[in-house]
């Protein structure tokens, strides 16, 4: 099977490129900077929210996957994230790919007057612009990938996102790519994805726990289907859980989130 990975992150390259033809770094940096006078966000902290949280769950909103196609191709951010708050959510991820994904960035700008919930530009970053780009559509958490970056990139793009007030969750695949992280991580991430072929396998995130340094908090993402599971990954030291297509496969997500948090309490 061919590289998903590596796919996304070369279209991703290019549609970056793109961007800045159209708004050059230095004017999207003015924006930013008019934007925050403007309109000054109060602070959501994600990793705050997760730490006083019972549940943990960072419910997600995913309309596509590379591997699967369209999982609920008319859903629609201003219904379901607001219904993911009411629901117990502790915090949205929204996807803004739109090649891969079906998402964008203006989904973020959309729910963000809308909610209170700490939200995460869920996006393949390879550059500094698209920091910015998050800091504009109104994120509070942006996901670095330990694979697609190197280590000096990783320590110059956690610099830029906390000088925007943007938090990290950074997120490896095996244990060699837990050398790129850096003390000033936010949230450390496992994804029980091989972003290779997007086979997911929960077992990744027990299996790597102990390797896992308890200075950061720990998210299990990716693959989380059953109550049980949140509550086995709390006891090796999890504090969030990114669920996605779990609750983006039922018509109504905000209420397949609600059963869902239900059944983790009756566990």
């Amino acid at each position: 099977m061919a590289d998903i990975l590596e796919e996304i992150v070369d279209n991703k390259r290019i549609e970056v490129d793109a961007a800045k033809q159209k708004l050059p770094f230095y004017e999207l940096a003015k924006r930013v900077e008019q934007f925050l006078t403007e309109n000054p966000l109060k602070p959501r902290s994600m990793h705050d929210t997760l730490k006083a949280s019972k549940s943990g769950i960072i419910a997600e909103f995913k309309r596509k996957s590379p591997s699967k196609g369209w999982i609920h191709a008319d859903a629609v951010p201003t219904d379901v994230v607001p219904l993911y708050e009411k629901n117990g959510a502790s915090a949205a991820s929204v996807l803004v790919d739109e090649k891969y994904f079906g998402g964008s960035k203006h989904f973020i700008e959309m729910v963000r007057p809308m909610v209170s919930l700490p939200i995460l530009y869920k996006e393949f970053i390879v550059d500094e612009y698209q920091l910015y780009e998050a800091k504009l559509a109104g994120a509070d958490t942006v996901l670095l990938i330990a694979a697609t970056l190197s280590a000096p990139m990783v320590k110059k793009l956690v610099e830029t996102a906390h000088q925007l007030g943007l938090e990290i969750l950074f997120e490896v695949h095996s244990v060699s790519e837990l050398s790129k992280v850096v003390p000033e991580t936010d949230m450390l991430g496992v994804n029980n994805r091989h972003l290779g072929t997007f086979v997911t396998d929960v077992q990744w995130s027990f299996d790597i726990a102990d390797k896992l340094s308890k200075d950061f908090l720990l998210v299990s993402e990716s693959g989380i289907g059953n109550p049980q599971t949140v509550k086995e990954l709390r006891n090796v030291g999890y504090r969030g859980f990114l669920i996605g297509e779990c609750f983006m496969k039922e018509q109504n997500p905000g209420e397949a989130l609600k059963t869902f948090i239900q059944d983790i309490e009756q566990c």
